[in-house]
């Protein structure tokens, strides 16, 4: 029993502090991004509006920013989706390791985690 309560809170340890760093990245790093999109588009207007000689340039720093905006986006659904499908996979060990109630309060653990973030 004693290796099975530790297996246990190692899992949900490791599955509570999973969830909050993604969490805490993805927020961090979406936010970033669409500031430093906001603020070079911008300045991509104002130069834009103020010299028409360099137009161009600007036109395809602003195409660039947001094609880059994209990617980030979709890298970071890609890395939420992974981490959910690895704690999920955890969980199943869990389940198969020690039972159903464990799994059940680890979800709602990670739940309250990931509303309180």
């Amino acid at each position: 029993m004693n290796t099975r309560g530790l297996v246990v809170v190692i899992v949900v340890v490791v599955v509570i502090v999973v969830v909050v760093v993604v969490v805490v990245v993805v927020v961090i790093v979406v936010a970033v991004v669409m500031a430093a999109a906001v603020v070079i588009v911008a300045v991509g207007v104002v130069v834009y509006s103020s010299s028409r000689s360099s137009s161009r340039i600007v036109l395809i720093v602003v195409i660039v920013v947001e094609v880059v905006v994209v990617v980030v986006v979709v890298v970071v659904v890609v890395v939420v989706v992974v981490v959910v499908v690895v704690v999920i996979v955890l969980l199943i060990v869990v389940e198969v390791v020690v039972g159903v109630e464990v799994v059940l309060v680890v979800m709602m653990v990670v739940l309250v985690v990931v509303v309180m973030v």
